[in-house]
């Protein structure tokens, strides 16, 4: 086994369902999903496919119908992009690793901006390219980018910027000018820019940016900011997508990736030596998906605000506990004071509150200590319970 594979840590929220799963007593709010199942009218398009016998390989890249819905719903929300531009992948943490593949290799070196989810860090040292973590900090009641830092650390040797925006797991975003910054470094770099931005839809931000008019049915509807909005179709970005949190479709696979149009032939290369394609019948669904993004996506956001502005002020009530608001995501990211072993305390109120958070320590060193409570929950009273367990447990 080669070594890098050897090293990579497990998952340290996996480490902690474990221990909780099949148990009953447990509220679990450890992975980053919704209870709420996918919704019928996206299940019943997955079903016709089937019925119609679509069970064979598709196009590397995708359905052609489906990446004329992609490019259009991204023109929707940003900058005009072609098809030309579009590829379907086999979930959003694949499309991520494509663009590593594509990207970094053996030595090369990778910045990231951290605390993030582990997969996206540890897809580069799979590949053996080197990390450079940059930290974001906080600063009052919101997390902040050191810009200056993150600049000095993006160097001509570096092949890739890696940044998550909106935050997994802190709900961070980056600024429009932060952006701007970042790409005009970068092109003088020659530097890959990598944005995760799954949840751009998911974003509560007073600086919200409404999306252009193109004729689109998603025009107007909000969006964080996205390197999408002021990089042209050549600039070193790729931009990876996923249907899993803003069409509740976790368990389906499916996501997209936005690169300059010289990458995708590549990117098609590579997808045939990783999945082939995505499946068929997976694909009608994402159809079906952004069909119906303009009705159902603004609602789910509601919700999902809902659930947030429900269990953050119930959290930052509770004595010793101090919580950052988060500008997007789905996640209350917050420490205890007296608690800096967030894996311990958190298989501790697995098994003596029944309460299923992920550590904050699966996020890297930089966030140990914060515990990560993913508050997408069809009925808001369940995160209530979960902070009536909380605030039990304190009072041990």
């Amino acid at each position: 086994m080669r070594s890098a594979i050897h090293e990579l840590p497990g998952s340290k929220i996996r480490e902690v369902a474990n221990a909780g799963l099949g148990r009953t007593d447990v509220l679990p709010f450890w992975f980053g999903e919704s209870d709420e199942p996918t919704p019928a009218f996206i299940r019943d398009a997955a079903v016709r496919s089937m019925q119609a016998d679509e069970t064979f390989y598709s196009h590397n890249l995708g359905l052609p119908e489906l990446r004329d819905a992609l490019a259009a719903y991204t023109s929707g929300l940003h900058r005009p992009v072609g098809v030309d531009r579009i590829a379907v992948t086999s979930s959003g943490v694949n499309a991520l690793m494509l663009a590593m593949q594509a990207l970094a290799g053996p030595g090369d070196e990778v910045v990231a901006v951290v605390p993030v989810w582990p997969n996206l860090t540890a897809q580069p040292l799979i590949l053996g390219a080197r990390v450079t973590r940059v930290p974001l900090v906080v600063r009052g009641n919101a997390w902040h980018l050191d810009l200056p830092t993150l600049l000095a650390a993006i160097t001509p040797v570096t092949s890739v910027l890696l940044v998550n925006a909106p935050n997994n797991p802190t709900g961070w975003t980056l600024t429009r000018a932060e952006q701007q910054s970042i790409l005009a470094h970068c092109r003088s770099t020659g530097t890959w820019i990598v944005a995760d931005e799954v949840y751009e839809r998911v974003y509560f931000g007073e600086g919200a940016q409404r999306a252009p008019s193109f004729g689109s049915a998603e025009s107007g509807r909000l969006a964080a900011p996205s390197f999408l909005d002021i990089a042209e179709p050549e600039d070193r970005v790729v931009v990876a997508h996923s249907f899993s949190k803003s069409f509740l479709m976790t368990g389906w696979r499916l996501g997209w990736l936005v690169v300059p149009p010289a990458l995708l032939d590549a990117v098609g290369k590579l997808i045939e030596f990783n999945t082939s394609c995505a499946p068929t019948f997976v694909q009608r669904a994402g159809l079906a998906a952004l069909a119906g993004a303009g009705e159902f996506v603004p609602g789910l956001i509601g919700r999902l605000r809902a659930c947030r502005d429900t269990l953050l002020p119930q959290l930052a009530a509770l004595p010793g506990v101090g919580v950052v608001v988060p500008e997007g995501g789905m996640y209350a990211f917050f420490r205890i004071e007296g608690h800096d072993d967030s894996l311990t305390l958190a298989k501790r109120l697995v098994a003596e509150a029944g309460l299923g958070l992920a550590p904050g320590a699966a996020f890297g060193d930089e966030a140990e200590g914060w515990l990560r409570w993913c508050f997408a929950s069809r009925d808001p009273q369940r995160l209530t319970l979960g902070v009536e367990r909380l605030a039990r447990f304190l009072r041990l």
